[in-house]
């Protein structure tokens, strides 16, 4: 019965993707476009993708992390392909980019660009395969384990019925050391099951929006101690039948970070670590946000939990950051105050460990 209404629940994303929906226009919400303005680096390629790519582009958020030229990056659900190609000019012709999507319709517009933006990137092959399948078996779509080095989804991951297993599937398939960078659509409470069966909530990416605290159970349960939320935004219901259905809920798009990083600890422990940023990201020379609430400036000692310490230095950010101190002497917990999503109208902690 659970796989029946799964089956189900997929179909009816990809007829609200694949047929209802022609261009970002028809959306009736702003949850699969909140307007979060393009980083200043980024935007000029932004400018180089194919207008019917852009226009058919349901994202939330700007998922696009530091560090990614030479690296194997994966989107999921990634639609007409915008990320996929904003990404490929990021990764450079030594990298490659891979876009899994489960809509025939939205994959035909991707692949029918895919010369077009090569030519237009001046590479001598492209560098992106974009591949039918499900985020949810992405072991059928042929990604090995510990074989990608970030994944990245805009608004898609709500859409999924089997959310544990997305995620599962996320940290099997990341190398050590590899990151998970998404946007999506959260809530501040556990949605009535027949929100996720409403086509229009469902497709509009509210239906399904996460529990903001099952997410955080779901990693856990996973083994992924520790995420980070980078930005939060709220998100408008302007469609009066929308309103009338789930007016009752608070909704926000977050852009989240979390790292497959096995010594990772379920709360902010101190050993008195002290970072520095080197401004050795080309794009940021002058300071990098962690998340939002660890931002380094070049040169400026910050004082820092063992998780951020191991996010800096086990990871593709290791020759950015001078870490010093290491574990030999604990001093209990650190003293890393709550930063509530003002969103949300909770007591609880939103976000991982270290907040």
């Amino acid at each position: 019965m659970k796989m029946n209404s799964q089956n189900n629940t997929l179909e009816k994303v990809k007829e609200y993707y694949g047929r209802v929906l022609k261009s970002s226009k028809d959306l009736k919400t702003t949850a699969c476009c909140v307007a979060e303005s393009i980083p200043t680096h980024l935007r000029e390629l932004i400018s180089h993708i194919h207008p019917e790519v852009k226009d058919r582009f349901y994202g939330c958020g700007s998922t696009f992390p530091a560090e990614l030229k030479g690296k194997t990056v994966l989107d999921l659900g990634c639609g007409s392909g915008r990320d996929v190609y904003l990404l490929s000019q990021l990764v450079g012709e030594s990298g490659t980019v891979y876009g899994i999507d489960m809509t025939d319709e939205q994959l035909s517009v991707a692949r029918q660009h895919e010369e077009y933006h090569r030519e237009k990137f001046g590479f001598n092959k492209s560098n992106v395969k974009f591949v039918k399948g499900f985020i949810e078996d992405l072991e059928s779509s042929g990604i090995a384990s510990n074989s990608i080095d970030v994944i990245v989804s805009n608004c898609v991951i709500n859409l999924s019925p089997d959310k544990e297993r997305v995620f599962a599937e996320i940290f099997r398939v990341l190398k050590p050391g590899g990151e998970l960078h998404f946007s999506d659509v959260f809530c501040d409470r556990r949605l009535p099951a027949w929100c996720a069966e409403d086509n229009i909530l469902l497709g509009e990416c509210l239906g399904g929006a996460m529990y903001v605290q099952d997410f955080r159970r779901t990693l856990m349960k996973i083994g992924v101690l520790d995420y980070r939320i980078v930005k939060s935004s709220p998100i408008a219901l302007t469609d009066t039948e929308v309103m009338s259905k789930v007016g009752f809920a608070k909704f926000s798009s977050l852009t989240v970070r979390a790292f497959k990083i096995d010594s990772l600890e379920d709360r902010c422990e101190d050993y008195g670590q002290v970072a520095f940023y080197r401004g050795s990201i080309p794009e940021f020379p002058n300071a990098f946000t962690l998340d939002d609430h660890h931002y380094f400036e070049k040169d400026k000692p910050l004082l820092v939990c063992s998780n951020t310490a191991a996010m800096l230095t086990e990871t593709r950010y290791k020759d950015h950051f001078r870490v010093e101190g290491n574990l030999d002497k604990h001093f209990g917990l650190f003293d890393c105050s709550p930063s509530e999503s003002k969103n949300f109208d909770t007591s609880e902690n939103v976000q991982g460990a270290c907040c």
